[in-house]
């Protein structure tokens, strides 16, 4: 038996131990997308977008805040006018740079069953990172914090759908701001095995992760280059600037040879143009700057082509999600991302205040767009709620309800002679029925996608067991989910080095704050 295929039946023997719940899922997978993604734009059209971003970046260039990245660009041919810290960059640079970028690359987890690829066909699903705020149906909206965020951390190990931890799902503001992400690493390499993402806030929280995963992985920095074993994310701060935190952690990044999701932030009508067009050119220029200045810093790291461009409410000013310009906007960006040969990372996004209707059909909406715009990343693919203010324990189950239909609906409809059924159809003939041929008796077990949350049940027996909405029937599901979690192995040894690291390291930083 191979390594790959041992980890995977220890994996499938681990999960049936592990879920003695009841709760219906589908096993761990690696989710490939072999459908045509929908071709939005014509070629002229995104090559209009192409062309426009270019002259963007010559004409009106960038503004880079962080002093290392625009020496590195100065060297490497830019125009930099230290005066105003923008930096121009000639199209020919540009197109010479992103060239160098990875279609293709994998990550590496602490556990290899749980090894992941992006580009191509592949597709993983992360869960939401960032949020201030927790929320459940007991406790309500409240501040986020670490017992929450590892309650979180466990469910997406218990959640068979999920491939990546997406990069802290509840900020554990009742920490230190300086340290925090040094006790979110920890947890996130203790509580699940599968990848993780870490924090670009500055350099040296990314020269932390690195440290602390090759504690992990039980290797040195040099060979986590060969291997990257975690991701982040940079945004620019759009309208076309780099700040000094975001380029210092896309540095360090760049550096540890550790892919970064360059994804910038614009919103139609508040931090880009009001229109889709003018909205992507800008996306396009500023993620097409930061692919260019991670490949100078080290050329052929991988990295991804992010898309997040939305609307506002032009009404109020807030930020708008699961929009129908949302979906047309990742459709287009994918076909970017194509265009450049380059990973395309969208997300699962809602401005929804709570797990309601709207929650579903916004994340739908999103979904949609994502995965047939050829997403191989879906950041914050279950938890996001409250326009990514807030990570909610229910919305982390529907939302792994819709994964989990998304990986049924990619498998593709089989069709061959037994599929047909023209046997059984001759067999039942005009006017029958199919529930006891034989050839439905040897399928029914496996025929159709089984729900983790869906209730199927007719009306009177959904009242007689108490009538639960589809949210409170989320609530209970993650409660089972956590009341059944098992930690993943981690070697002692590891353990007490990594606890070390984090004490040595808080012990430092706080030095250095003083």
């Amino acid at each position: 038996m191979s390594g790959e295929r041992g980890a995977r039946e220890t994996l499938r023997r681990r999960e049936r131990r592990v879920n003695p719940t009841g709760i219906r899922q589908l096993p761990f997978a690696r989710v490939e997308n072999n459908y045509p993604p929908i071709a939005l734009l014509s070629a002229d059209e995104l090559e209009a977008i192409h062309r426009a971003s270019l002259k963007l970046l010559q004409e009106v260039g960038m503004e880079v805040l962080h002093e290392e990245s625009r020496r590195v660009l100065r060297a490497a041919g830019a125009e930099v006018d230290e005066t105003t810290q923008r930096v121009r960059f000639d199209p020919a640079l540009i197109e010479t740079e992103i060239a160098k970028a990875p279609a293709e690359f994998a990550l590496h987890a602490r556990n290899s069953a749980y090894d992941v690829k992006l580009g191509g066909p592949h597709v993983i699903f992360a869960a939401t990172g960032g949020p201030a705020f927790a929320s459940d149906l007991d406790r309500g909206r409240r501040a986020g914090n670490y017992q929450d965020m590892c309650d979180y951390i466990k469910l997406v190990h218990r959640l068979n759908v999920i491939h990546q931890e997406g990069g802290c799902p509840i900020e554990p503001t009742d920490l230190p701001a300086e340290t925090r992400h040094l006790d979110f690493y920890r947890a996130a390499i203790g509580l699940t095995d599968k990848t993780w993402q870490c924090w670009a806030l500055g350099g040296y929280r990314v020269e932390d992760a690195i440290e602390m995963a090759a504690i992990a992985h039980g290797k040195t920095r040099e060979q986590l280059k060969a291997a990257p074993v975690t991701l982040t994310i940079v945004n620019s701060n759009s309208p076309l600037r780099l700040d000094i935190p975001m380029g210092e952690g896309l540095a360090a990044m760049a550096k540890a040879r550790q892919p970064v999701a360059m994804t910038p932030f614009t919103l139609a009508g508040a931090m880009s143009p009001v229109t889709i067009a003018g909205a992507l050119a800008q996306q396009n220029a500023e993620a097409l700057a930061l692919i260019a200045l991670s490949q100078i810093y080290s050329p052929g790291v991988p990295v991804m082509y992010g898309g997040f461009t939305s609307n506002v409410d032009m009404r109020t000013g807030s930020p708008a999600f699961g929009t129908p310009e949302y979906a047309k906007a990742a459709l287009a960006s994918g076909q970017l991302a194509r265009r450049y040969k380059i990973p395309f990372r969208s997300s699962n996004v809602t401005a929804s205040n709570c797990v309601d209707v709207q929650a579903a059909y916004e994340s739908g909406m999103s979904l949609w767009g994502t995965i047939m715009g050829g997403v191989n990343l879906i950041e914050h693919a279950a938890g996001w709620l409250e326009g990514g203010l807030t990570a909610s324990f229910e919305k982390l189950i529907l939302d792994a309800e819709m994964l989990q239909m998304m990986r049924a609906f990619l498998n593709p409809i089989q069709i061959d002679e037994e599929s047909l059924g023209l046997e059984a159809i001759r067999e039942v003939g005009p006017g029958g029925h199919f529930f006891g041929t034989g050839h439905t008796l040897a399928r029914f077990e496996r025929a159709f996608y089984e729900p983790m949350l869906s209730d199927w049940r007719n009306f009177e027996n959904w009242q007689d067991s108490g009538a639960k909405t589809g949210t409170e029937r989320a609530n209970a599901i993650w409660k089972e989910l956590l009341r059944t979690y098992e930690a993943p192995p981690l070697d002692p040894a590891v353990a007490e080095a990594l606890d070390a690291y984090v004490a040595r390291r808080k012990e430092e930083i706080a030095r250095q704050s003083a």
